[in-house]
């Protein structure tokens, strides 16, 4: 299983990133996906996440109304679009599936928002 998480980079308030991940060894499309943050300092919180359709989606209540997750299974592509970034979003962002009972991530892409 892999992981690659790309798009972040450094927002003012108020901007927009469009994080993607892209999968591969392993069914893509057979599987729900999440992407996690993680803070300095802060444990690791679920942010959003897809089911293998993409016709369900669940958000923390932090970025309701915000933040959009969504897939592409032909390109096997996972997003999440961001809008009206906050400082308090800054983290590094995981992309993940669950599968066999084992938590698979990838490396990580940096948000950084500040003006």
């Amino acid at each position: 299983v892999q992981l690659v998480e790309s798009g972040g980079g450094l927002v003012q308030p108020g901007g927009s990133l469009r994080l993607s991940c892209a999968g591969s060894g392993f069914p893509f499309s057979s599987y729900s996906m999440r992407w996690y943050r993680q803070a300095p300092g802060k444990e690791r919180e679920l942010v959003a996440a897809i089911d293998s359709a993409g016709g369900s989606t669940n958000y923390a209540d932090s970025v309701k109304g915000r933040f959009t997750i969504s897939r592409d299974n032909a390109k096997n592509t996972v997003y999440l679009q961001m809008n009206s970034l906050k400082p308090e979003d800054t983290a590094v962002y995981y992309c993940n599936v669950f599968r066999w009972s084992v938590h698979y991530w990838g490396q990580g892409t940096q948000v950084t928002v500040s003006s």
